[in-house]
């Protein structure tokens, strides 16, 4: 059985993504479809694909289950707030 996958170099949380209490500046994102993305390194977040990136992040972790990825990720800097 194959497993497709998709690399991805940015983060597009289409307004999805949850903060995560404990930690300042965290946050976790379910996508459709694994995914893999780059652990501790800086990656532009978008709110959506076609806007221009409103930050920078490094992803922290990253799990895969039942078809779906969900990465947990901090918030290095961030350009706007909307």
């Amino acid at each position: 059985m194959t497993m497709p996958l998709t690399m991805e170099w940015t983060i597009t949380t289409e307004g999805k993504e949850k903060r995560v209490q404990e930690k300042e500046n965290t946050f976790t994102l379910t996508l459709q479809g694994y995914q893999v993305f780059p652990l501790e390194q800086e990656l532009h977040v978008y709110r959506y694909s076609q806007d221009e990136h409103v930050g920078k992040a490094q992803v922290k972790e990253l799990h895969w289950a039942k078809g779906k990825t969900t990465i947990t990720y901090q918030l290095i800097s961030l350009y706007s707030v909307n």
